[in-house]
């Protein structure tokens, strides 16, 4: 079932990601790594992009500001071997992450967005997906241009958070700017955002037409959700 652990700070480790597989869950994102971390060797970020035999097929996910740090830390990840796909991340909010023009705040800036995501295609044989959301902000939804964007970069699926970032995680997500997007592009679209039951995710299929459904905070202590997903 297209039913997938969205990356989760400090939440989808390796053990968290080995449950989730054991109770159905086919693909699993990794918590946020940053580019900076794997570019000073970082101990603790180095650590965080191994992985066990059994939670592949996983996907890693990084975060980055430039095209050079992006294209390091790609190269870097598939030197490991330790994931199959891999990863942008364009929206976390968090605002040390979002100062740092990182996050979400790529939102803000298609052409940037367009370099490092040329950067990380090229960088890497993996197969790239990227995260992004609704837009920075109400007066700036740009999901569809970012993600049309993604598609000519290369890129091979994209999933969408339908919140703003100004949003956080309050409110409720727009699933609206899914179908939108789902609309706009041909590669896979995965949904996310305020699915937190199996009759969620179906009416979220059912009403954005998207390929897969990306379950994060629900699924935080409920890796059974997956289970309960696919047998509904």
């Amino acid at each position: 079932q297209p039913v997938f652990l969205a990356p989760m700070a400090g939440v989808t480790d390796t053990a968290y990601r080995i449950i989730a597989h054991d109770m159905g869950c086919p693909l699993c994102y990794a918590e946020m790594v940053s580019s900076q971390g794997i570019h000073f060797r970082n101990e603790k970020t180095l650590s965080m992009l191994a992985s066990e035999p059994e939670e592949r097929p996983l996907a890693m996910q990084i975060f980055a500001a430039t095209p050079e740090m992006a294209a390091e830390a790609a190269a870097f990840v598939e030197a490991q071997g330790t994931s199959d796909i891999l990863d942008f991340n364009m929206g976390c909010p968090v605002p040390k992450v979002v100062n740092n023009g990182e996050g979400s705040a790529l939102m803000k800036n298609a052409k940037l967005v367009e370099q490092i995501l040329t950067a990380l295609v090229k960088a890497t044989s993996k197969p790239v997906t990227v995260k992004i959301r609704k837009g920075f902000d109400d007066s700036h939804v740009n999901a569809v241009e970012i993600a049309k964007l993604a598609e000519s970069c290369g890129v091979a699926a994209v999933a969408v958070h339908g919140r703003t970032r100004e949003q956080y995680y309050s409110g409720r997500a727009d699933w609206d700017i899914i179908r939108q997007v789902k609309e706009a592009v041909s590669i896979p679209v995965l949904g996310n955002g305020d699915v937190d039951s199996p009759e969620k995710a179906e009416q979220m299929l059912r009403e954005t037409g998207c390929d897969g459904v990306m379950i994060g905070r629900a699924a935080q202590g409920n890796p059974w959700i997956f289970r309960d997903v696919t047998e509904y």
